[in-house]
């Protein structure tokens, strides 16, 4: 009886590893020696190589360093499917010490950052740097929970799905804790190509 059901599941466990077993992304590189791309309270830009996207953040918060965080960024290779990048931009500034909800404009994503710190808010402005992609557009849209999950812990957001990108951001400040929360805005892109004028 175990032979039978061992050969009946066996296909199935096979067809099914073939389908989803690189489903997950397996390992972020954030670059040599587990460094930050800035120091604190002092402004940085980070941008992913052409044709990639950031899909994992990580940042420590330090209290008596300004109340400012050091942060890092992961990218990852679009799949061929998307096409190519055919513009990239820095998008609007959001001013420090405020809440600002903010995705890319005409359908990019985003492929980096940039920050300034202002030591009289104790808080940083940012802008994203987004890509628009020639073929597929972004849909299915929502936000991940709180990144850190508290004021003042570490914080380690992970895109764990290869079909999913991140298309903007929402944060709150804490005027008592001089630090932020963010939930990104997470998004798929279509199976098809897009038969409208990706806007």
């Amino acid at each position: 009886m175990d032979l039978v059901l061992l050969c009946v599941f066996l296909p199935l466990v096979t067809v099914a590893w073939g389908q989803y077993g690189d489903y997950y992304y397996q390992h972020y590189d954030y670059g040599g020696n587990d460094g930050w791309v800035n120091v604190h309270r002092q402004g940085f830009n980070f941008q992913c190589p052409h044709g990639q996207v950031i899909v994992a953040v990580r940042s420590t918060f330090s209290k008596k360093e300004g109340s400012d965080r050091l942060w890092n960024y992961a990218c990852m290779p679009t799949p061929q499917t998307l096409g190519e990048p055919t513009e990239c931009w820095w998008e609007e500034i959001n001013r420090a010490g405020m809440q600002w909800y903010q995705t890319c404009s005409n359908n990019g994503l985003v492929a980096g950052f940039q920050s300034q710190y202002f030591p009289s808010v104790l808080d940083r402005e940012w802008q994203f740097y987004c890509c628009r992609y020639s073929r597929r557009c972004p849909y299915s849209c929502s936000m991940t929970t709180e990144h850190p999950g508290h004021y003042g812990e570490d914080m380690d957001m992970m895109l764990y799905t290869y079909d999913h990108y991140i298309r903007g951001a929402t944060t709150t400040f804490s005027a008592v804790d001089r630090d932020r929360q963010w939930k990104f805005i997470i998004c798929r892109m279509t199976d098809f190509d897009c038969q409208f004028q990706n806007l």
